[in-house]
């Protein structure tokens, strides 16, 4: 058994006293991994079907949205009094800036929603807030776009499940 193996069977020992939809949707709420992670398993490890698996990984991608582009502002003015966050959100703002910048100065919302809506790493409703607050776009159109995108995104992993055969 490989240590990879060995890390997943134990870690879905400790998840298995919570339902499965909950672990989906915690699963999905995680920056790096959102949906592209909960969907494959949600259907290939939790044998959910379709709709289940989609319906609770967009619900659980969405939920810090919100949070992010309310009070990301108030937070970082107040971790910046602390050089390492200070740092921190420096290195993490420009570069969240470099990779951005070209589609959102260019296509705006649009190209907020395609930046989210292509799952591949770094990309995601997590950056994607980040991205709106970095640019100072509006909430509302942001948080639809952002929806959007996590919509294209929950499309796009789920055929690609469907396509490896992981639907039951």
């Amino acid at each position: 058994m490989s240590i990879f193996d060995y890390l997943t069977e134990k870690t879905l020992e400790i998840l298995s006293i919570f339902p499965p939809w909950s672990i989906v949707i915690i699963i999905s709420m995680l920056p790096f991994i959102e949906l592209r992670g909960a969907i494959p398993v949600a259907m290939g490890i939790y044998h959910m079907g379709i709709p289940e698996a989609f319906v609770l990984s967009v619900i659980g991608n969405m939920i810090p949205v919100p949070f992010i582009l309310i009070f990301l502002g108030n937070a970082e003015h107040f971790l910046r009094r602390y050089k390492r966050w200070d740092r921190l959100f420096t290195w993490l703002f420009e570069r969240t800036r470099r990779r951005a910048i070209k589609n959102i100065e260019k296509y705006e919302v649009v190209g907020l929603m395609i930046f989210v809506g292509i799952p591949l790493p770094m990309t995601g409703a997590w950056t994607g807030a980040l991205i709106a607050y970095l640019f100072g776009l509006d909430y509302k159109k942001s948080f639809l776009t952002i929806f959007l995108g996590v919509l294209m995104a929950g499309v796009i992993v789920t055929l690609v499940m469907v396509g490896l055969g992981m639907v039951i």
